[in-house]
């Protein structure tokens, strides 16, 4: 409650019961009875005073006095004096009451809720509501709550804040008001930061704007630390690696309704970047701490450098910890930094089980060590096992090779797959180079080159006799592929659209050398339209160009269907078929999905739906068929967990072909696009 508060108490809530006499440690001394007649004793005539003790025996006719307050029960020292009576109602001490509070006063000036908000995080009345209280019980919470909604008004600059409590008894139980009279707001009449506009020189102003609280602004605590925390970041961010920002000192003046702020600032030396120094586990060198750092040695400091530095050291899954301690020479104008790892396990056993229309059951497992070839050379041994896939590979893959966010890849991959289009058994041999995003940085600009040798035993059929045959088909591909990430999530995009392109050149020897260019552009936009809703579309468009269809090993064109591409048909059902209704895929793809992505308020606003239409055409020709198109349409259940969207979509296909099952399920981690 505050210092110049009062308070209100019903006289009936603090009455305290049955009063005992306590009875004197001396002995008493044995006295001879008085030889009166019993007659004429009087039990009203007062009783003779007793020898050597300074206590009177009590006079029975004057009424007892009123009880004292219980220790701590006391306001400033004070006894309770002033009580209301008409709470005369509530009849004892130890009755259990259920109550309620209500907060007065603050209307005026909690106009964003933020007061009555930290009050109710912190109330005492509010954290014990589900229990009955006895009198004394709700007193105590009551006045212990003034005193907090006091102090919370005095955080906000009401330094002349008083609290009073009202305590009544309603028909439904005990009513609990707060009566708050917040008084003058005081502001600031003066702001000084010593030591900064001399030692700072022309970052002086630019450092001055980053503490925010100015002269004339609201006497609020949480703003000034927040500016001081900003400020001793902006310090950082200008090089000043040894600024030190001393402790505020705020004067308040109570006649003027005004405080003076001080706090003294000393910047030190602009500083530049020296050398790592690197202990600990993984055995990174300071060589690849270079490679890693967005800066070099003799850069300017800059204190957010050296916290994306330790972001990054734990983005590449090696490090556990990371601690970078600055080591100032040269006078604090040049600052090593000694880098300290604390590892992370470095091996991972992975499993995944799963199941789509269209695919079949699949299983894969893998056991990965990330760093096996140091530093972060990661190897990866994988094995399939599925109804319409069986497959091993060995992957080599080396993350800021060179540069950082640059990746290198190997790959060695043996493979079987069985599905209506083709059978293919498959070895391959790839590698190459890319830039890609992850959860920690997403990037605007993603690319990729590689090279394959791939050689292939393909079955299909032909598509006039629905005859089947076998090729052996030997490949070598250059794929290349441009991307542009202008959303604003990777796996969730509620804004922004992405743009990719994908382009590889390649020679086919089959019976004779020929070849093509497989070509691929993928566009997406999203656009919220309320505050649970989102539009997205999404566009595809491929071709094969430099030669016919049949001459293609099947495994290499183009597919429609499925969870990635037109949802309500199986996994590459969409398209032309041979004789026997087989897929047999295509030279020119063209693809659209429109869908509406709303959140649901129940649940805690963790679950949503998304109703969905996909289209898609599949051309034996290099151009796309814009006319014969194939639509899907469903509904799709979202689990937005912390890691990312689980999604589960269901889509029925809308003219389906001759063998298209009327539902077709999808099951996967992330947004279908």
């Amino acid at each position: 409650m505050g210092r110049r508060g009062s308070r209100r108490v019903a006289a009936s809530l603090l009455r305290a019961g049955t009063a005992g006499l306590a009875l004197l440690a001396a002995p008493l001394h044995a006295q001879q009875a008085p030889a009166s007649d019993p007659a004429e004793l009087d039990p009203a005539a007062p009783m003779d005073p007793m020898p050597d003790l300074d206590v009177e025996w009590p006079d029975m006719s004057v009424p007892d006095p009123a009880p004292m307050p219980a220790p701590g029960e006391a306001d400033e020292g004070q006894a309770e004096a002033a009580f209301d009576d008409s709470a005369d109602q509530i009849s004892d001490i130890a009755s259990t009451q259920r109550y309620r509070w209500e907060l007065k006063g603050l209307g005026g000036i909690d106009t964003d809720g933020a007061i009555q908000k930290a009050f109710e995080q912190r109330s005492t009345l509010r954290a014990e509501r589900k229990e009955q209280a006895n009198a004394a019980q709700i007193d105590r919470r009551a006045r212990a709550d003034a005193e907090l909604l006091a102090e919370l008004l005095r955080s906000q600059g009401y330094y002349d804040a008083s609290v009073d409590t009202d305590i009544q008894l309603k028909s439904d139980g005990v009513l609990v008001e707060l009566l708050a009279t917040p008084g003058a707001r005081y502001r600031f009449a003066q702001v000084d930061l010593p030591g900064l506009d001399a030692a700072a020189g022309e970052e002086a102003g630019k450092l001055r704007d980053a503490f925010a609280v100015r002269e004339g602004d609201p006497v609020v605590a949480q703003n000034v630390i927040d500016a001081g925390i900003a400020l001793q970041v902006a310090l950082g961010a200008e090089g000043f690696a040894t600024a030190k920002v001393g402790d505020q000192d705020i004067v308040v003046d109570h006649d003027t309704q005004t405080a003076r702020l001080v706090l003294p600032v000393t910047p030190g030396p602009v500083a530049k970047f020296g050398q790592f120094k690197v202990s600990g586990e993984p055995a990174f060198s300071a060589k690849h701490l270079g490679v890693i750092a967005r800066f070099d040695e003799g850069d300017r400091y800059n204190q957010p450098d050296v916290d994306d530095l330790r972001r990054a050291l734990v983005a590449t899954g090696l490090v556990g910890s990371v601690e970078v301690t600055p080591v100032p020479r040269q006078n604090g104008e040049v600052i090593d930094l000694d880098v300290k790892l604390t590892p992370a396990p470095m091996r991972t056993i992975a499993g995944e089980l799963g199941y789509g229309t269209g695919e079949g059951f699949r299983a894969e497992a893998s056991w990965q060590h990330r760093n096996f070839f140091n530093p972060e050379g990661a190897l990866t041994v994988r094995g399939v096992a599925g109804t319409q896939e069986q497959g091993a590979s060995l992957t080599f893959r080396r993350n800021n090779w060179l540069r950082r966010d640059q990746v290198l890849n190997a790959q060695f991959l043996a493979s079987h797959i069985d599905r209506k289009a083709y059978e293919a058994k498959t070895i391959s041999l790839s590698g190459g180079f890319e830039r890609q995003s992850n959860f920690i940085w997403q990037k605007k600009w993603t690319w990729s080159l590689g090279a394959e040798l791939i050689a292939s035993d393909e079955r299909d059929t032909i598509e006039a006799t629905g005859a089947e045959r076998r090729r052996t088909f030997f490949i070598g591909a250059i794929p290349a592929s441009l991307g542009y990430d202008g959303s604003d999530d990777l796996l969730n995009p509620t804004r922004g659209f992405r743009l990719s392109g994908r382009i590889s050149p390649e020679v086919s020897l089959q019976g004779s050398a020929f070849g093509y260019v497989r070509a691929q552009v993928d566009a997406s936009a999203y656009r919220p339209v309320s505050e649970r809703g989102v539009v997205a579309v999404r566009l595809r468009f491929g071709t094969i160009l430099g030669a016919t269809r049949d001459r293609i090993a099947p495994s290499r064109r183009f597919y429609s269907g499925g969870g990635g591409s037109v949802r309500g048909y199986g996994y590459q059902q969409l398209g032309p078929r041979d004789i026997d209704n087989a897929p047999i895929g295509g030279r020119s793809l063209s693809e659209f999905s429109l869908e509406a992505r709303v959140k649901l308020k129940a649940f805690g606003g963790n679950f949503g739906v998304v109703p969905f239409i996909d289209g898609g055409s599949l051309s034996t020709e290099a151009t796309p068929d814009f006319k014969q198109w194939q639509l899907g349409a469903g509904i799709g259940l979202r689990y937005y967990s912390s890691f990312g969207p689980i999604r589960i979509d269901v889509g029925t296909p809308l003219n389906p072909q001759p063998g298209d099952g009327r539902v077709a399920v999808v099951v996967s981690l992330g947004q279908a696009f």
